[in-house]
Order: C-alpha cells, then structure tokens, then sequence
C-alpha cells in the first residue's frame, strides 16, 4: 500500500532521473539506449547490471535484481518505501503532504526506531561503564593504545561488563521485551541459559550509520580470549556490506579522497593524528557494497592496508573492485611498520603525510607484487615476468595511449627492455587479448540463465515486454489473448495493467506497476517482466513468426490449464475455438 497519495508519488516518481539515482552508487555506462555497469547486489566482474532511462527501472540480468527509483534505494540502503519516497522527494524538490500513518507503517517504523534506540542505549550504557571502576581494565588498554580523551568521546568508546548478561538486565529495566531485543544484534535469548550478552568482557566500539546513528558494534577482547575482534550479526538496521566505520566523520572532510584502513583502531589513529578522511571496512573483505558507498563521496581512495602479506592480498583483492566502481586507487607505503596506527606512533602524522603523497599508483603496485613471485636471478623466470606484465598491461588498458605510457612507466621502473616489451603486447593485442574480456559474453551469461527459467514463463515475459517496448502490437494480438491466460499472481496482474494501458493508448508506466508490489520476490519477479526481449529468446529473425508462436504458447497453455481445472464445457470450445483462429490468422509486425 502507498504511504503517500498516489499522485504525490507519481510526481516524485516522474520527476525522478533513475539513472542520476543509481550513478551515485555504480558506475554506469551507456551502451544504446541503456546504461551498465557491475551489479550493486551481487559480486560480478563484468556488467550485467543495466539501466533504462525510458522504462525508469533497473535490471540485472545476473542475480534477478531489478525495479524502480525507490526500489533500489529500499534495497541499497535498507530503506523503507516511505524513507525511499522521502528521500527522492526531497531530491527533487517535491512537498510531501503531513499525514496520519498506517497501523502496519506505525510498525514499521516503531520497530525500525526501537532498533535504533536500543543500539543508542548500549552506547550509552558501554561509554558509561568505561569511565567506571568496571571499566579499568578497558581504559587501560585505550590509555596505553595513545588515545587521547578527546578521542574516546569523539568515537563513544565504551567497555562491556565482564558478566555476561549485565547490558541484558539494563535493556529490560528500560522497557525492551524479548521479541525486540532478539533481533538488536546485542542479545541472545535461548530455552537453557534465557538471555545473554554477545559481547562481553570487550572494549566496544560503537559503529555508526552515514547519519551518525549507531546500527552496531565492534569488540576487542579483553585478555586472550577468542575472537580477538567480534562484530555485531546484521539485523535491519546493520549490513555489514555496505557499512563503514569511520564514515561519518569522514564524509565531512576537506580532503579531496579517502584513506582505507583495515581496522578500528587504524581510523581512529589516523584521525586523532588530523587525518579525518579515514575510513574501514569493518574487518572484512572490501565488497562492491563498500565501494559504492565510498563512490557517493570521493574519486580516490587511497589504501593504507597492513604491509603483512595479507594486507596485501587484501590490497590486491580491493584494487580491481575500486577501479569497477569508477574509483581511482592509491597505495600507501606503510614499511617498515605493520599498520597505520604503528606508523603513526612511531614516525608520526607528518611522516604519514608524506607518504600520502608519494602513494603508489595500483597498478605499478600490483606490477610489484607480482614481481615478488618471481625469482628474477633466472631468465626463464625473468621472462615470465616480463610476459605476464605485458599481459596485464594489454587486459587493463584498452587504449594504445595508456598501453603506451604504462609500457615505458614498466619497462622503466622494473628494468625491462622498453622495445621488447613494447613489441610483446603488440603481438598479444594481434592475437587476440583485449582488455577485460570476462571468460563468457554478456549475451551467453543471459542466455545460460534464461535456459533455467521455465518455458512458459519466459513466453509471457516476451509477450508482456513486447507490449511495453512496441505497444502497436497489441490491436493485433488482444483478440486471442487477454490476462487470463496468464499465470495467476504477479503475472497476471502485471499483464492486465499493462493491457490497460495500451487499450488507453497510454505508453506503459513500468515504474508505477513495480510500485504496485512490496515484496522484494515479487519486484524482481516485475523486473525480469519487463526486461524480456526477443532476441534473448529466439533465433527466429522473422519477428511476426517469433510474435505467432509466443501467442500459440501462452494460449494452448491457458487452455491446458482451464481443462485441468475443471472449466464448463462451453468455456472450453470457445477457447478451441479461439485456438484455431490463432493459428490460421496472419499477423504481421
């Protein structure tokens, strides 16, 4: 159901770019009359994730995410469809009228606030208990990390008790049944023990959302116990994926890029030392959700990861990521120290700067490293090398200007024959390699997916696509099909919107129809509706042949199914009846 009247969500939906919505988060290409680019929802090197600005909708061909505006927005940002249509409503410029809410949108977003107060009440509850005598053991070790005061307020440092059920009894002295607290990400609650704290005996660190909001937390042990780090589960409110710690006071920097760090206490290092622009990926791996919250702020990142063999893997590992989101990737130098917070400890913030500047270019870092792998003092292992460079040189560059400058900037700096080199990628680029080239096309990936979906299915995905894209067709063909003859639910109720809109003569309002939907299933289901096309489908080149037996499909089907389900003999000849004409009939696109 609409949270707004339905006209004030048509003007925000109209007044609505969805590609200016969806380019602050992916890095969008125009191919045609669409745009791609890698998909936000699922891990992908090349793009299957595609924009239409004239259907108003998103698609991926890959993992089936596909809707509007305010979809993608519910879905990236774990908005509710109110906050979505609020926040793209004040995008661009339209008045919300104020109004009563719903009993279910009171839910909602009583459970939604509730979520929040109850993280904001255990911040307030660990911070407390730091600055007591309970807290001693966690100031101790913050005091001997260098943090200043200052720094522990501006981050909300805290520490959890050492019982393991002490923030339980807090949240239930301040109103929190079960049902609440078992999905905070905070509690446990089981037959055998009853309620328990996730985190206890830990120095806490509070993790807060864009808007300065807590949503989880990060603890470090106290002692030798294991995990060493441990962070809050996702709930509604938290996903991990596209979370950052530090990110809150690093979107209000001066400086025009962000530094990358791996740890809690990397960024919090980092900005007491004035460098504010520091942000984490909350132990983890860095994920495509990461990069495009990183891409709403800044054009370059500079990582600052351990200088350990797994920090950098996990340079390696987030350098082609960055680079797919559209993000520009620096590295920072951290020798002969581990991690920035060592380095600035032992040489300072001035040093660090310093470092900044001379960051290295990701791709000669990743020339570096793949030097290591090679035992250079052999020239059969020298030259394998040198080949894998070129090779690398040829798949990331696409132009002869860039293959040009990173060849001299590879044979310069890795002491390889220029000439050679040079002459090498040109062979490379004549036999075939070019840059980027994913191991399947596009179109196989749509095809090998499209061969798992059922047949039928996919012929009433045609039809209705077909309607919305050419929808002088349907003159022709509403004679001998109508939205019956579809599948029941979202099928059918799609099509007989559609069917609406074109007996109108009005073009079809996909992103309207998708709004009809709230289940995030049945949106894509939507999606995938009406981003069907014929040559996706059929090698058929004679489109009205290709037209006539997608109509044969869904109306022998339909009959099939109206025997099975008992109907009137009466209802049954005429539909044979209707059948034949179908098949004798001439219809021509």
């Amino acid at each position: 159901m609409p949270y707004y009247p339905e006209e004030v969500i048509e003007e925000v939906r109209s007044r609505t770019d969805i590609v200016d919505v969806i380019s602050k988060y992916v890095n969008l290409q125009k191919k045609g009359s669409q745009y791609f680019g890698l998909c936000p929802f699922h891990n992908e090197k090349t793009g299957s994730f595609s924009v239409s600005p004239q259907k108003q909708m998103y698609y991926c061909f890959g993992c089936g995410a596909g809707g509007n505006a305010f979809s993608f927005l519910m879905n990236y940002e774990n908005m509710t469809f109110k906050e979505a249509v609020e926040e793209l409503a004040n995008q661009c410029g339209v008045s919300l009228p104020q109004r009563e809410m719903t009993a279910q949108e009171r839910r909602t977003a009583d459970r939604r606030s509730r979520l929040f107060e109850i993280n904001k009440e255990a911040a307030g509850y660990y911070y407390k208990l730091l600055r007591s005598p309970g807290g001693e053991q966690a100031m101790a070790y913050f005091t001997k990390r260098g943090l200043t005061p200052e720094t522990l307020h501006k981050f909300g440092l805290g520490c959890t008790s050492k019982y393991s059920d002490s923030l339980y009894k807090y949240l239930r002295e301040k109103g929190y049944d079960d049902d609440i607290l078992k999905d905070c990400g905070l509690i446990t609650i089981d037959e055998k023990r009853g309620g328990h704290d996730k985190f206890w005996n830990r120095a806490m660190f509070p993790i807060f959302d864009a808007n300065g909001k807590v949503v989880a937390f990060g603890g470090r042990v106290m002692g030798d116990g294991e995990p060493k780090y441990l962070n809050s589960p996702e709930t509604e409110i938290f996903n991990k994926s596209r979370t950052l710690f530090g990110l809150y006071f690093a979107r209000k920097t001066r400086r025009e890029q962000f530094i990358l760090c791996e740890g809690y206490m990397d960024v919090i290092s980092l900005h007491q030392a004035g460098f504010d622009n520091a942000v984490a990926s909350l132990g983890t791996a860095l994920t495509e959700g990461h990069a495009g919250m990183l891409k709403r702020y800044v054009k370059d990142v500079y990582l600052s990861y351990d200088s350990d063999g797994a920090g950098q893997k996990a340079a390696l590992r987030a350098i082609p990521i960055l680079k797919r989101a559209g993000i520009s990737c620096r590295i920072i130098n951290m020798n002969p120290y581990k991690d920035p917070d060592e380095f600035i400890k032992n040489l300072g913030a001035e040093e660090y700067e310093k470092r900044i500047q001379n960051a290295e270019n990701s791709f000669m870092y990743q020339i570096r490293m793949l030097q290591n792998n090679y035992d250079l003092t052999d020239p059969e292992k020298k030259s394998d090398f040198q080949k894998e460079a070129a090779r690398m040189i040829v798949l990331e560059f696409p132009t002869q200007l860039e293959r040009e400058n990173y060849t001299e900037a590879v044979a310069s700096r890795f002491n390889i024959p220029k000439d050679a080199l040079a002459k090498y990628i040109i062979e490379l680029g004549s036999s075939g390699i070019t840059a980027k080239k994913d191991d399947q096309t596009h179109e196989t990936r749509i095809k090998s997916a499209k061969a798992k979906d059922d047949g039928m299915k996919i012929s009433q995905r045609l039809l209705i696509t077909w309607l919305v894209e050419e929808p002088s067709i349907y003159s022709k063909i509403s004679k001998y099909v109508t939205p019956d003859d579809f599948e029941d639910g979202v099928y059918k109720k799609v099509a007989s919107e559609v069917f609406n809109y074109c007996q109108s003569n009005q073009p079809v309002d996909t992103a309207r129809i998708v709004d009809l939907f709230m289940e995030e299933e049945e949106r894509k289901t939507v999606a995938a509706l009406f981003n069907t096309t014929v040559g996706e489908l059929t090698n058929n080149s004679d489109l009205s042949k290709a037209l006539k037996e997608t109509l044969l499909r869904i109306k022998k089907n339909s009959l099939e199914l109206s025997k099975k389900n008992g109907a009137d003999f009466k209802s049954t000849i005429t539909g044979a009846k209707m059948l034949q004409e179908l098949e004798r009939a001439n219809i021509s696109i």
